[in-house]
């Protein structure tokens, strides 16, 4: 239940006018987020990479209602690739980055303004934008993952990254477990060289496309991880959960290591993350950068409750006052 009413917070503009406000949402945030600027990522992505980590950087911020602002997002993501290509970062896509297609435009329409589902327009703004970053990336030879958002958003980020793999074939995809159809969806992408992300989910979804239960969505995560692990393509596996952690390595037994990989959220279980690195696993770090924290910490917050409790505590009556 916790988790629902704080997934449905990570859309209220009320909170996030509350919480964004505050030093001490800020104080929280600093474990999530290493910063707003692209000097934070590429100094967060150099100490992960010295401790032998990967890493894929993620520009907040998404539902773009701006045509501008969707411009100025893969140019941001353009001047990041020359930033870490010039640190020596990306040989190899040792750091990628992650974008996600609302950011770029997907809901945009006809007259500009945002619509509630993705459109031709939206999806070809969106599809240009992320081929002028796939091919920044190519150039400095790094990789692309495009991100999962909520259900509306499927079909159309799994046509673009189809589209985009016809002449970069490391283009990867992000399906989520939550949602009731992501089963097939792994059957179609468990093809020879397909990077696929897979999570759990972390998007307010209604009960006729997702999973609410959380014991759902964990046996349907362990079932397309079975898919993908068993499949020809190299699996990316996204969780933080000690047992499906488990149930990885117990199938990656049957596969060479370089052939998959874990990826976890920057600040969270950086002690899990440095024992598969040493363990020879590659392991994964999604690290985030932006003004535009907000639904992202909430997010997080809903994965990890114990977060919220230290934010309350902090939001003592001075610093509420403060907020107004």
């Amino acid at each position: 239940m916790l988790r629902q009413v704080l997934l449905a917070a990570s859309a209220s503009d009320q909170i996030r006018g509350l919480l964004t406000g505050t030093s001490a949402a800020r104080a929280v945030v600093r474990r999530y987020v290493p910063g707003e600027t692209a000097a934070d990522a590429v100094r967060a992505a150099r100490e992960l990479r010295a401790a032998g980590l990967l890493v894929t950087l993620d520009y907040l911020g998404e539902d773009t209602t701006d045509p501008l602002r969707a411009a100025s997002v893969a140019t941001e993501y353009m001047a990041l690739l020359d930033s870490l290509s010039a640190e020596g970062l990306t040989e190899g896509g040792e750091v990628e980055v992650s974008v996600k297609p609302t950011a770029l435009g997907l809901l945009l329409g006809d007259s500009g303004d945002a619509v509630p589902v993705p459109g031709p327009l939206g999806e070809k703004i969106a599809t240009e934008h992320i081929e002028q970053i796939v091919a920044k990336a190519a150039s400095v030879g790094t990789t692309v993952t495009i991100d999962a958002e909520d259900h509306r958003t499927t079909d159309a980020s799994l046509r673009i990254a189809g589209k985009l793999r016809e002449e970069h074939p490391w283009v990867g995809s992000v399906v989520q477990a939550a949602l009731r159809r992501t089963e097939a969806d792994v059957r179609t992408l468990a093809a020879p060289g397909t990077r696929v992300r897979l999570c759990k989910g972390a998007y307010n979804e209604p009960v006729s496309e997702a999973y609410t239960d959380e014991h759902d969505i964990d046996k349907s995560f362990a079932r397309c991880l079975r898919t993908l692990m068993e499949g020809p393509g190299y699996p990316m596996i996204a969780t933080h959960d000690p047992r499906l952690i488990r149930i990885t390595a117990a199938l990656g037994l049957y596969r060479d290591r370089g052939s998959f990989e874990y990826q976890m959220l920057y600040g969270i279980r950086a002690d899990e993350q440095a024992r598969l690195a040493a363990s020879g696993a590659r392991v994964r770090v999604y690290v985030p950068y932006g003004q535009d924290w907000y639904g992202y910490l909430v997010r997080r917050l809903a994965e990890r409750p114990a977060s919220l409790g230290l934010l309350l505590r902090s939001l003592g009556p001075g610093q509420r006052r403060s907020s107004r």
